[in-house]
């Protein structure tokens, strides 16, 4: 399977996790080889608006580890976006059946964030949302403990 040129990552409300996933996500492949290296990679969410701004503690828990979000705008996640996408990668098993619902066809390329992870470890991402920064630090941290299964998945493809 070659390597994906679109990946969209998914959350609710495309505010929180998407975003702070998708600049995770983009950063990571950067150290990556070609044709890893030039994938696109957007957010979305199943349930969001055109245009909301971004949770100002998605914004710092990133800026503490040098990514700048700050710009991003939500979206939702469209059948269109859904049929361009190599790879949908969500924070929770309730993204995955609302995505299986809502699109037609449903996709097959709907994974969960954490899933290429080894080992028993909980595969689903909280919401942070209203909660404190340190929430979304935590948030934060479990995608990173998820990026090295996660790019060893899209160096197989």
């Amino acid at each position: 399977m070659p390597a994906p040129k679109l990946i969209v990552t998914v959350c609710t409300a495309n505010i929180c996790r998407s975003p702070m996933a998708e600049a995770l996500l983009r950063h990571a492949l950067l150290a990556e080889a070609e044709p890893l290296r030039s994938c696109r990679v957007v957010s979305a969410g199943v349930a969001a608006r055109k245009g909301d701004r971004i949770s100002p503690n998605s914004v710092e828990a990133l800026a503490k580890v040098g990514l700048r979000i700050s710009d991003h705008r939500s979206q939702p996640l469209t059948q269109e976006l859904a049929d361009q996408a190599d790879l949908i990668l969500c924070m929770t098993e309730s993204h995955r059946a609302v995505i299986g619902l809502a699109l037609e066809p449903p996709p097959k390329n709907v994974f969960l964030w954490r899933e290429f992870m080894s080992g028993k470890v909980d595969r689903e991402i909280g919401d942070p949302y209203g909660g404190s920064l340190k929430d979304y630090e935590a948030c934060r941290d479990e995608m990173v403990e998820a990026l090295p299964g996660l790019l060893a998945h899209l160096r197989g493809r």
